[in-house]
């Protein structure tokens, strides 16, 4: 738009304000200003028309009210509405109207491993345990038990805190006392519950790098600048140097078969980790959702942080998400009781009490030997699921093309693209049009990386699904290095 051309009749008629956002609303509506176009800042434009910024500034403010324009502290003012937006008989222009903090994460990974796919996608992109294991008979006799006590105990309202039982037990196996557990709705909302009390806009946040993409984007939306330090060779030296350059408001770690690279964090840097959060005085956040998953032969994981520390400054977070299923919208915090306290007051507002038939269902299953029976049979069933996937890699794929490294646990196998010029976003959305479904490394990552990473869930996929689906893949990445590989290769049986 040539913004100098702008004719402003400067005599006892209209304000100039109002000239000014008529220019430009009928610039928008002629296409003379794009969606997506930033206006010039406010001291710019003043000079270019000769009007003061105050002029400037209360015609954007007219833009924004007809929901033409949204301005963004720090980056300027944009075109979000279109020609309809200033016709009174179209819809509400509600786009212009979004709070500053709901679009400073536009990232729609988090929400793409829920969403729809069509129906003969073979899907390695949510993070699910064996549903096909879960024990549907037993639960359906718990929840009939739960039913029969009464309508008022398991239909009615619960303490915001969860209910008592479930506190009793999740605390008598985490060695907390009922007053230091949340009952939250997954761990996904204890997390987010936790930046909404510790966590300002402009505040660092320390976390894995790369980690958990759901945290990422968490502590993005809250306004916090994030940075990682390398889970992978998991240098502390490296930590400690970021903990005194940014003076962080909190550590988040996923410590145990981490989620996306399935490693486990030695005892001694956990050590190391606590050391240095005491010392430079930062609540670590302890997400732990996998814990309970490591394969029925290896090596039982270290102690938890929140176990190994002595200050109390340990914010841990664990779910059912992974073990029973993730449907049951069920998780935990442990804490010190003030701060349990605090974030119960923070969920209240949004979310006053959970599910209780969820709630005393799980209860039931902890008390009795269903939840640590079913755990021992997903255990052994990932693990099988597990070989199932290398297996097939290894057969299917052109030579050389994606490296990883073995899991010990977990639900995730961490792969790098080896072939020349592959990128992982890319190949995302080519294999969807394949059929086959993954998450491209690119989200896992605050500050820039993975480029080259994939994450392949094994564990919600049957071997037969797991070897159709690397077949598709393998498709893809031998055209991908100038070879053919068949997809009909893939219909050959696992033995």
């Amino acid at each position: 738009m040539d913004y100098a051309g702008v004719k402003l009749d400067r005599s006892d008629g209209p304000s100039l304000y109002d000239q000014l956002a008529e220019a430009l609303a009928s610039a928008v509506a002629g296409g003379g200003l794009a969606v997506g176009e930033r206006l010039p800042s406010e001291r710019e434009l003043a000079g270019v028309l000769g009007v003061s910024r105050t002029t400037v500034v209360a015609a954007y403010r007219e833009l924004e009210a007809r929901g033409l324009a949204r301005g963004h502290v720090g980056r300027g003012t944009f075109v979000v509405g279109g020609a309809e937006a200033d016709d009174e008989g179209a819809p509400f222009a509600w786009r212009g109207k979004l709070a500053s903090g709901a679009g400073r994460l536009s990232d729609p990974a988090l929400r793409a491993l829920v969403g729809e796919t069509r129906p003969d996608t073979v899907s390695f992109a949510p993070g699910m345990p064996a549903l096909d294991r879960f024990p549907v008979d037993a639960f359906r006799r718990l929840t009939d038990r739960v039913l029969r006590r009464g309508a008022e105990a398991s239909l009615g309202l619960l303490p915001t805190e969860g209910h008592p039982g479930l506190r009793e037990a999740i605390g008598a196996r985490s060695g907390a006392g009922r007053e230091e557990v949340l009952v939250v709705s997954g761990a996904q909302q204890g997390l987010d519950l936790v930046t909404r009390c510790l966590v300002d806009p402009g505040d660092w946040v320390v976390m894995d790098r790369p980690g958990y993409l759901g945290a990422v984007q968490t502590f993005l939306s809250a306004g916090a600048n994030v940075v990682g330090w390398d889970f992978e060779k998991a240098d502390t030296g490296e930590l400690g140097d970021l903990l005194l350059r940014h003076r962080p408001k909190l550590i988040y770690t996923n410590p145990t078969f981490q989620n996306p690279t399935g490693l486990t964090l030695p005892l001694p840097k956990r050590r190391e980790v606590l050391r240095l959060a005491r010392r430079h005085r930062v609540p670590v956040v302890e997400d732990e959702p996998y814990r309970e998953l490591g394969f029925a032969g290896s090596s039982p994981p270290p102690p938890t942080l929140r176990d190994l520390d002595e200050s109390g400054l340990v914010v841990h977070l664990g779910t059912f998400s992974k073990t029973l299923a993730a449907g049951l919208r069920l998780g935990w915090v442990l804490a010190p009781e003030a701060v349990v306290e605090q974030l119960a007051l923070v969920k209240a507002r949004s979310d006053l009490f959970g599910n209780a038939v969820s709630q005393l269902v799980a209860t039931e299953a902890l008390a009795t030997d269903l939840f640590d029976a079913h755990v021992a049979s997903i255990r052994e069933e990932h693990e099988r699921r597990h070989r199932a996937l290398a297996h097939s890699l290894e057969r299917l794929l052109v030579p050389g093309a994606l490296s990883w490294r073995a899991a010990e646990g977990g639900l995730y196998l961490w792969c790098r693209l080896s072939g020349p010029g592959l990128d992982s976003s890319r190949l995302q959305e080519e294999a969807a049009r394949v059929g086959v479904s993954f998450v491209a490394g690119r989200p896992f990552y605050a500050d820039g990386g993975g480029d080259r990473r994939i994450r392949l869930c094994y564990t919600s996929l049957p071997p037969a699904d797991i070897e159709r689906g690397i077949g598709r893949l393998a498709g893809l990445l031998g055209e991908a290095n100038g070879q053919t590989v068949p997809l009909a290769s893939a219909s050959r049986p696992l033995v």
